[in-house]
């Protein structure tokens, strides 16, 4: 996705040759004509699958899980990662481990709103090792949902999480795909690796 592309290339900030800084558009401060268009995008990539939830992680994943809510014309589920007087009863959990904030959480979604009738779509802001993307999974499978795959704005296609997902079997859309963050630069993959994989 080529407005995705140029904006990490002219906003994003690298910190490091496994750290991406992308906080003045994506994952702080939002840019509300992008994740518009990344929610059309996602739309057109999996609306042939019948889904009838999204579910992300928040809270970075809203964004553009919100957007591609309203293309599809489903609910968007947020997992919660701190616990709330009023998400007690009838939860479905998972661990996930950030490699970013060095901590594990739990991760919680309150078991009404995903059945086993639900094709859900998986959507996050970034794809690195998979964790996030893992429990998310975990979650939909608990509940009896089917996963029907994964949008990812930002991968990270160095780290192993995106051919992790892939060897499961998980169909992962990513709008760019990064090869590396070395010398402070952003590499991403050609359209033919993109094909590929």
């Amino acid at each position: 996705m080529d407005s995705l592309k140029q904006k990490i290339v002219s906003d994003g900030i690298v910190l490091s040759k496994d750290v991406l800084k992308v906080d003045s558009f994506l994952n702080h401060q939002i840019d509300p004509e992008l994740m518009s268009a990344i929610g059309k995008e996602f739309a057109s990539r999996f609306r042939s699958l019948g889904i009838t939830k999204i579910l992300t992680i928040e809270s970075s994943g809203i964004a553009p899980a919100v957007m591609a809510g309203l293309q599809l014309g489903v609910p968007v589920v947020f997992a919660r990662k701190r616990k709330s007087l009023t998400l007690i009863d009838g939860l479905l959990t998972a661990s996930v481990y950030s490699f970013t904030k060095k901590e594990e959480t739990e991760i919680s979604v309150a078991s009404k709103y995903i059945s086993p009738d639900d094709r859900v779509l998986i959507i996050d802001d970034f794809l690195a090792n998979g964790q996030a993307a893992l429990a998310l999974v975990k979650i939909a499978e608990e509940a009896g949902a089917t996963v029907t795959g994964i949008g990812i704005v930002i991968e990270k296609a160095f780290q192993n999480g995106g051919k992790l997902l892939r060897e499961k079997g998980i169909r992962v859309e990513s709008l760019a795909r990064i090869t590396s963050l070395e010398n402070k630069e952003v590499t991403f993959a050609n359209e033919m690796e993109e094909i590929i994989l």
